[in-house]
Parts: C-alpha cells; sequence; structure tokens
C-alpha cells in the first residue's frame, strides 16, 4: 500500500506534527529523512528494511560513506545530508553548553557521544570549560588504533591554557563498544589531573564513550 493511502494519523510526517517528534518509531524518523521509497516498497518498508540491514539507527548514521552508499535506497547525496543534520545537532549541543553550566554530566555524556560513539578508532578529546563551567570548545587531541590512543598530559595543559579554561572535562571512546574505564583510564586521568592542578584547572569529569553508553568516572568516584 501507498503511503498516501495509510489512515492520515498514522503517516509519519502526520503523526510527527500531531504527536511530536518523540512519538515516532526509528523507522518512521528515518523514513521522514529519506522521503521517498523505491518502486514496490514504500518509504517506510524502505526504513525497515535498512534498519534491519545496518542493525539500528545508531549504525546506519555512524556507517562510512562507503558502508551508507552502497545500501539499495541510500546514495551520495543522503550521505552528505545526514552529515549536515548531525553536524547541524552537535553546533546546537555546543551552543546549549556554553551559555549554561555543566552542572550535572548528562549535557556533557551527550555531547561527547555525539563527537565520539561513532569513530572506529581510539578518540581522546577535552571539553574546554570557564570559570562557570561553561563550553569554550571541544577539541580532540590525540586518536590512536581501535584500542589505544597515546596521551600526553603536557599537551592537555597546554591546550587549556591556551583556551584560558578553568576546568576541563576528558571524554574517549572505546570503539570495542564497552564503556568501561580500564586500569589505564584510571591511570592517566590521576596523571592530567596532577598536571592541571599545578595551574589550577581542574578535571571534573573522564566519560568513556561507547555505542549506546557513556560512564562518568566522576560518578563512579574512580577519580
Amino acid at each position: 500500500m501507498q503511503l498516501n493511502q495509510w489512515p492520515e494519523s498514522t503517516r509519519p510526517r502526520e503523526k510527527l506534527l500531531a504527536q511530536g517528534a518523540q512519538a515516532l518509531t526509528d523507522a518512521e524518523l528515518l523514513a521522514i529523512f529519506l522521503r521517498t521509497g523505491l518502486p514496490g516498497c514504500n518509504v517506510v518498508q524502505l526504513a525497515h528494511q535498512l534498519l534491519a540491514g545496518f542493525g539500528d539507527l545508531f549504525h546506519l548514521m555512524a556507517a562510512s560513506q562507503r558502508q551508507f552508499c552502497q545500501a539499495k535506497g541510500l546514495g551520495k547525496a543522503k550521505y552528505v545530508q545526514l552529515q549536515a543534520v548531525m553536524e547541524m545537532a552537535r553546533r546546537v549541543m555546543a551552543t546549549e553548553l556554553s551559555r549554561t553550566a555543566i552542572d550535572g554530566s548528562e549535557a556533557a555524556k551527550r555531547y561527547a557521544a555525539s563527537h565520539l560513539a561513532h569513530l572506529a578508532n581510539e578518540t581522546f578529546a577535552v571539553l574546554l570549560l570557564d570559570s562557570q563551567h561553561r563550553l569554550i570548545e571541544f577539541k580532540a587531541l590525540f586518536h590512536g588504533t581501535i584500542n589505544q590512543a597515546n596521551v600526553y598530559p603536557r599537551i592537555v595543559v597546554q591546550q587549556a591554557l591556551a583556551a584560558n579554561a578553568a576546568a576541563v572535562i576528558l571524554c574517549h571512546n572505546h570503539p570495542s563498544g564497552v564503556a568501561e574505564p580500564s586500569n589505564a583510564d584510571i591511570r592517566i586521568t590521576q596523571t592530567i589531573r596532577d598536571a592541571l592542578a599545578l595551574v589550577d584547572i581542574a578535571v571534573l569529569d573522564h566519560l568513556v564513550v561507547a555505542q549506546g553508553a557513556v560512564t562518568s568516572m566522576a560518578e563512579r568516584q574512580l577519580m
């Protein structure tokens, strides 16, 4: 059945307007993004097929350009559109964090995940904060293999001083998919915290990001 033959209240766009985006399933949200289906396959059916092929919405959005463009119903134009949407979302979050204090970790978790969760290689980054704990800048500093990134505390201190930061939140991803801090994570956190303390810059947290999960080392009392 073509989408225009569905009851109006069940069509993704009309449902979003009536109930809000949060009421839609992953397939319905993806269908709105896709806009059109394929011959013999309406856009919602195509969305279900794509989600089944990639595993879930996260893996579809985190796919490489090659993987994304090879999927039936997608292509370079859709890939460009998706990257633009994701970057706009990151910039909106950055603006929000630059205007309000990061008093809890949830906003920082969401922001760190938006930058790191989809990456195939381990990346270590910092959220540089002002004296009121508002975001100055997010900087990815070190990139490693799928298992590890070499982290140099001296570089972290230099970047924090250059941004005139009063505090930082450390973050890195675990491409393995397990957001569990390792002993090495705990050790480097303590080393960076001690180095930054010498220049009166506080380390508020260290976030470990994996697909679908973010662990706060401060919440776990591992700092």
